[in-house]
């Protein structure tokens, strides 16, 4: 079974798991998370191989980590994955990717990421729960974020937080490749 397969099917399996734990019916989900019924039916089947957005819009609905949602390996209360198995989750032709490094329920979803962001691109991020956090460190280049259409500089060796429940966008408008790690917080379902 090739990793792309046993994430859906993982995904399908996690996501009916915790729509059952949580007491929504599809229809609930689906408006809560601002995602067909049809899409969460196909996911739920195994059908489909959703974009990166509608995987973090459904965890956010639910309340767990995109860690959760795709974890194929439940055990031990240290987990250990290795750089080969990191998500690649969203990427561009140019080079440009993201990677769920690990994440867990703490009490609500915490996640680790690394970015690579190639000279003159970015990538625009939804509005998460109130209450959301994101914390960026940038290792090379200089990342431009713009939160909530303000525009805000970090340049190599920087770091920067910031509440995540409004637009934003993690942009390159520099002349080399742009990597940083970035931490997200989410407050639990209640």
């Amino acid at each position: 079974m090739s990793d792309l397969e046993l994430l859906t099917q993982s995904l399908a399996r996690n996501v009916k798991h915790w729509r059952a734990v949580r007491g929504f019916t599809l229809d609930v989900l689906a408006a809560r998370a601002g995602v067909s019924r049809g899409m969460l039916i196909q996911i739920e089947q195994a059908r489909t191989n959703p974009s990166i957005g509608t995987v973090v819009k459904i965890g956010d609905a639910l309340g767990i980590s995109v860690t959760t949602l795709l974890d194929y390996e439940r055990g031990a209360k240290v987990r250990i994955v290795p750089a080969d198995q990191a998500v690649r989750l969203w990427h561009t032709d140019a080079g440009s990717y993201n990677r769920l490094l690990a994440g867990r329920e703490a009490p609500g979803p915490l996640e680790m990421w690394d970015w690579l962001l190639m000279p003159g691109e970015s990538s625009l991020s939804e509005p998460h729960p109130v209450g959301t956090v994101e914390l960026v460190h940038v290792t090379a280049g200089e990342l431009t974020l713009t939160v909530d259409s303000e525009e805000h500089r970090v340049p190599t060796g920087a770091s920067a937080s910031f509440e995540a429940n409004v637009p934003h966008v993690y942009g390159n408008r520099g002349e080399v490749p742009m990597e940083m790690v970035m931490a997200v917080s989410v407050p639990p379902v209640h």
